[in-house]
């Protein structure tokens, strides 16, 4: 990892580790304050596969039976970066038995004895502030029957790592980086005796950073889903912490959980689960839930976009559609050229997806995944709405950030008695082809039906030109794309009516059936579906419509809707996929 690190990233690496090692001499804490109580849950499946010696971690699979989580062989940075954050401690603690509590005493004393003293990778702002949150979370788990020489080590290195926290807290990135550190910063000065003072200065800059960080409208600049979730579990936490501490809650706190809140809850498909673009999953199952229902914040109707994403819901169906532009900043490098994307649930069940991110799966998956061909939308073939730049990197990490991305998006969302409507555009296209691409989308009142129409069409003189080239380049054949839906691997999808049509099964009985208008051609053709959690992409199926482009506008419409023989409210009692393979 360390050979990948720029110049300017070494110098933080060893400021870090210099700080990390002067930390020592710092303030000592004597005990909590008051009794721990883990806020953090994880999963009963990965923990019992940590005690088997099977170690998951960044979509790499380690499996040493009978040996500790230090002495393994960290395949990549990232990899490094998971088991340095203790996040794996939710998961022993989910499974609590004798074995699960032995293995957690274990290995967070071996890291105090190998690292505590400012060495090795988790010496970064924002891993240990994750790392704090964790040990404080668990500690009657990790106490429990110590002698008295380990519980001072313990504490000791708690100690160590909150004032670490408060000398380079600065130095984490904007984002979710610099709130992990800060919101283990308060986390500790909460918990420990003799760090109190600690607390408010960190609570204003994490408030400070709510400013900054948190828009007007609840999102966050990266667009992920899921690192909002992150982002607002971090931020509730901290404000119950205070209140439980008698401590004022930073307003700026307060009103950036009251602006997310309402924007987590329209990026929350009808399974309950959230919609998976810009490199965000779908979250652990009833995280969401949990993290609004601890806010304590009254549900209000999101009005407009969320973050950029348009969400249409009727019955049991919802639709979210990607409507902004994608984060060419700092933010950026996981972003994805998915602009007019959408995903479609019914129920319990998602139908039509996204492949979702790769970068668990190595650097090609990486790149495949924020590709437009692996989204849910238009793509002129060869091309992506946005491309991948110059790869370079960024704390021992590849990274590559989106370039000729649109930048000029545009989305609205009506309401009829009907249903909803979705219409919306992108000039990602323009500048290859003269082609902008508006796509817009229709859900019945009652959810049984999505009806959908893309466009691509010159708009001025100068696109005609430019549109007229590129059909000169094809000698007068057309511009090729493709329209791509793509299906949950859970979704058994059927050529009907003499290949005109394809019906939808999906594991709840009910049955939806695609159809399209005859202006491409329809096929179903392979497909993935990355997951995390998982060692290996999962097979699934994509509709795929194709057609050339000859005119200054070409259109193409098509249509979802549940079979007339299909139970509106259809029982799901289906169980639930596992999280690993």
């Amino acid at each position: 990892m360390a050979d990948h690190l720029s110049l300017q990233e070494r110098r933080t690496r060893t400021v870090n580790h210099i700080h990390a090692r002067l930390a020592g001499f710092g303030a000592t804490a004597r005990g909590f304050t008051s009794s721990p109580e883990p806020r953090t849950i994880g999963s009963l499946s990965r923990g019992r596969q940590l005690l088997a010696g099977n170690f998951l971690f960044a979509g790499r699979l380690v499996e040493a039976p009978g040996t500790s989580i230090w002495k393994i062989r960290m395949p990549t940075g990232r990899f490094a970066m998971e088991v340095h954050g203790c996040a794996w401690l939710d998961d022993l603690a989910s499974v609590g038995t004798p074995a699960a509590r032995e293995a957690a005493q274990k290995w967070v004393m071996e890291w105090i004895a190998l690292y505590g003293a400012g060495k090795g990778e988790g010496w970064s702002p924002d891993l240990t502030g994750r790392r704090v949150i964790r040990w404080i979370n668990h500690a009657l788990m990790i106490l429990r029957g110590a002698e008295p020489a380990t519980s001072r080590k313990f504490y000791t290195a708690l100690a160590r790592q909150t004032t670490f926290l408060s000398r380079r807290w600065r130095a984490a990135g904007a984002g979710l980086p610099r709130t992990e550190a800060l919101a283990g910063l308060v986390y500790a000065g909460l918990a420990l005796e003799g760090m109190e003072k600690l607390v408010k200065p960190a609570a204003e800059a994490l408030g400070r950073h709510c400013d900054s960080h948190v828009d007007a409208s609840g999102g966050i600049a990266s667009r992920n889903p899921e690192e909002l979730l992150e982002v607002f579990n971090l931020l509730a936490w901290v404000r119950v912490a205070l209140l439980e501490s008698d401590m004022p809650v930073p307003q700026s706190i307060l009103d950036a959980l009251e602006r997310i809140a309402p924007t987590l809850r329209a990026l929350r498909h009808a399974d309950g689960d959230l919609a998976r673009f810009h490199g965000g999953g779908r979250g652990a199952e009833g995280r969401l839930d949990r993290a609004l229902a601890n806010a304590r914040i009254k549900p209000r109707e999101k009005t407009g976009l969320a973050m950029g994403y348009a969400r249409l819901s009727a019955g049991r169906t919802s639709v979210i559609i990607d409507a902004g532009a994608p984060d060419t900043g700092a933010t950026g490098f996981a972003a994805h050229a998915s602009t007019l994307a959408f995903e479609l649930t019914s129920g319990r069940r998602p139908l039509v997806v996204n492949c979702g991110s790769g970068r668990d799966f190595g650097p090609d998956w990486r790149r495949a995944g924020r590709a437009t061909p692996s989204h849910s939308t238009l793509g002129i073939s060869g091309l992506s709405s946005a491309q991948l730049g110059p790869e370079t990197w960024r704390g021992g990490i590849l990274r590559e950030y989106l370039v000729n991305a649109p930048d000029d998006v545009r989305a609205h969302v009506t309401r009829s008695p009907e249903g909803m409507q979705f219409e919306g555009g992108h000039n990602g296209y323009v500048a290859s082809h003269g082609l902008t691409h508006a796509r817009m989308m229709d859900l019945s009142f009652d959810g049984r039906a999505v009806v959908g129409e893309d466009l691509l069409a010159t708009i001025d003189p100068k696109s005609r030109r430019t549109f007229d080239s590129a059909l000169d380049d094809t000698a007068l054949t057309g511009v090729p794309f493709n329209i791509r839906f793509h299906l949950h691997p859970e979704v058994e999808p059927t050529l009907d009516m003499g290949g005109t049509a394809v019906s939808l099964t999906l594991r709840s009985g009910e049955v939806w059936v695609f159809r399209h208008d005859g202006v491409g051609e329809l096929a179903l053709q392979p497909s993935v579906y990355l997951e995390k959690g998982r060692i290996r992409p999962r097979t699934a199926k994509q509709i795929v419509l194709s057609a050339r482009a000859m005119d200054y506008a070409t259109r193409i419409r098509w249509s979802f809707a549940k079979a007339q023989d299909s139970e509106g409210a259809i029982r799901d009692l289906a169980p639930a996929t596992a999280e690993t393979d």
